[in-house]
């Protein structure tokens, strides 16, 4: 059985990282360098970088911050956040991601994740839904959980795998940071069956909530989360320890 990865997520605004409550309210609470190391040292099986701002602000991702993580960490690294266009992917690829993360990108091109899996193989293409209830359903948001999208979040992930999206990571809007635990109920229907590796994300606010993500859905391969590592509220080193003692097969 494949090992459950553990990922911490850096949002960055402003080189600095910032965490909120559904996506409001952020406050900066470190350097995303030396934050990226401490979790590598700790333990960390991936990271997740987000510059939170550059959609909703119309500009290009960040790269210094990234350039210098990338020559600090060696563990993979995902980057995300006004990706646009097939030169974005290019940057953030050269700049020293492992894989690009994309949302209001691909919402705004409907054919932006086909070409980018052509060009840099599904490996590289990370879809990235921040998804909240809405009229009876899930829907996809864009611009940080500004803008509703109108689009099925179920609908929506089929499409972006069938297009060559090689991973998922889906963020519940609902739950984000509000320390809850994941939301089970929105990923069971939109990402349970797809063909790809699904990351769970927003909601988890102590170590057992990880223990029941992967109890109840086994087939989920990670466990990202953001304000319970960086204010210490969970270790990662003891959080394994759980996950093992639980039969969870994760890398120690």
């Amino acid at each position: 059985m494949l090992k459950k990865r553990i990922i911490p997520c850096l949002d960055v605004r402003n080189g600095k990282v910032t965490k909120g409550v559904n996506f409001l309210g952020n406050k900066d609470i470190a350097d995303p360098v030396e934050l990226a190391s401490f979790y590598s040292d700790c333990g960390a099986d991936e990271l997740v970088f987000y510059d939170i701002t550059a959609s909703a602000e119309g500009r290009g991702i960040f790269t210094d911050v990234l350039k210098k993580a990338a020559e600090t960490v060696f563990i993979p690294l995902t980057v995300g956040g006004g990706v646009k266009t097939l030169d974005d992917f290019d940057r953030v690829l050269k700049c020293g991601a492992d894989k690009v993360s994309v949302n209001s990108g691909a919402v705004a091109d409907k054919t932006l994740i086909r070409r980018a899996a052509e060009r840099y193989g599904s490996q590289c293409v990370v879809v990235s839904a921040d998804v909240k209830r809405e009229n009876g359903g899930y829907t996809v948001t864009c611009r940080g959980g500004r803008d509703s999208t109108g689009l099925d979040a179920r609908e929506w992930i089929r499409y972006c795998v069938s297009e060559g999206a090689g991973e998922v990571v889906l963020n519940s809007m609902d739950a984000d940071g509000v320390k809850g635990g994941f939301d089970i109920e929105m990923l069971k229907y939109v990402c349970e069956g797809i063909s790809v590796p699904v990351i769970a994300s927003g909601g988890a606010g102590k170590p057992e909530d990880f223990v029941e993500l992967f109890k109840t859905l086994p087939w989920v391969d990670a466990g990202l989360a953001a304000s319970v590592f960086h204010y210490k509220d969970i270790a990662i080193p003891e959080l394994k320890a759980l996950l093992d003692e639980n039969g969870i097969p994760v890398r120690l």
